[in-house]
């Protein structure tokens, strides 16, 4: 299973192109959205989301996470195992 939260909104395209990408690399693995109004750039916000969610998935699930403080930068990915 695989969980995404995200700051993109709904009015754009951002969170279809990637559950498309998620699907042609992943078929038939579930996608669930935990939410995508999470303030723009706010990653406090967006661990808070994940922090109350998370416990609540199963074992082995991939959470997805994009908050991007600076968007069009140069950044790091944060991989929590």
């Amino acid at each position: 299973m695989i969980a995404l939260t995200t700051d993109f909104g709904l009015s754009d395209p951002w969170v279809g192109i990637m559950k498309g990408v998620i699907a042609t690399r992943a078929p038939g693995v579930p996608v669930i959205d935990v939410s995508h109004g999470v303030p723009p750039q706010d990653v406090l916000a967006g661990a808070l989301v994940l922090r109350q969610a998370a416990p609540w998935f199963p074992p082995r699930t991939i959470h997805v996470a994009v908050v991007d403080p600076g968007v069009g930068s140069e950044r790091r990915q944060v991989r929590l195992a």
